[in-house]
């Protein structure tokens, strides 16, 4: 299926940042699975449009507060943790990275690295289980060391900062609208990713989709989209 996009690669890209949850990894139907059993034995029951609309993409304090502004409801100081607990041990037995994800990786040319709302254990953890953390080693940047998470622009203006390229050299692969419109603020260029679990919406024609995001629902996808990312240029572009 050929991809969606209206115009794409106004600049070389020099790094690719990924995010976690939904991207590299199947996570988030799991993680919404785990959620949500545990807040309806809180007596707080949401749905899938709720979760999707609002979680999605977000760092963990801000599904405590947005349950709390919404169900008046507060959650209380261990449920992070024993959520955390719980989904590692699901994790464990049912994670998985997205498909054809290691392929693409191998065959990537540009250097790349991960910017996620998810804490540094879990996202150390997660790689670990889907055996992908030697794909990135040290390059994981998480919301713990910004100011403001997604859909700010500042995790992935950290990202790029770390690893020493402009922002405008950045390519971001997303699935969530918190990252999309948290690339977007930092004046990068962004794909949606649409191939995991959770995105079945997107499973549709992708013609059809009225945002005009790049989008792809396979990872062979990009390279068809930006082929210089699977070869080695001759001459490495100046910056603009």
């Amino acid at each position: 299926m050929t991809p969606s996009h209206t115009s794409f690669l106004q600049y070389p890209i020099e790094l690719i940042i990924f995010d976690c949850d939904g991207v590299l990894i199947d996570s988030e139907i799991i993680s919404k699975r785990v959620l949500l059993q545990m807040l309806l034995e809180l007596g707080v029951e949401i749905s899938d449009e709720y979760f999707e609309a609002n979680f999605l993409g977000h760092s963990f304090e801000h599904v405590t507060a947005k349950i709390f502004a919404d169900f008046n409801v507060t959650l209380a100081s261990s449920f992070s943790q024993d959520y955390q607990t719980t989904l590692m041990q699901v994790f464990a037995e049912e994670l998985e990275p997205t498909v054809g994800l290691e392929e693409m990786l191998s065959q990537l040319k540009v250097p790349y690295c991960v910017a996620t709302s998810s804490s540094p254990q879990r996202v150390s953890r997660a790689l670990e289980i889907t055996c992908i953390e030697h794909y990135f080693k040290e390059q994981v940047f998480t919301a713990s060391e910004v100011e403001n998470g997604k859909p700010a622009p500042d995790l992935f203006l950290h990202a790029a900062e770390k690893m020493g390229v402009l922002p405008q050299h950045c390519l971001v692969i997303e699935d969530s609208p918190a990252g999309i419109d948290g690339a977007k603020a930092a004046q990068m260029q962004v794909v949606r990713y649409a191939g995991a679990g959770h995105m079945q919406q997107w499973r549709q024609p992708v013609e059809s989709l009225v945002d005009n995001l790049t989008t792809i629902q396979n990872w062979q996808d990009l390279f068809a989209l930006a082929p210089t990312l699977n070869t080695i240029p001759n001459m490495r572009d100046k910056r603009g």
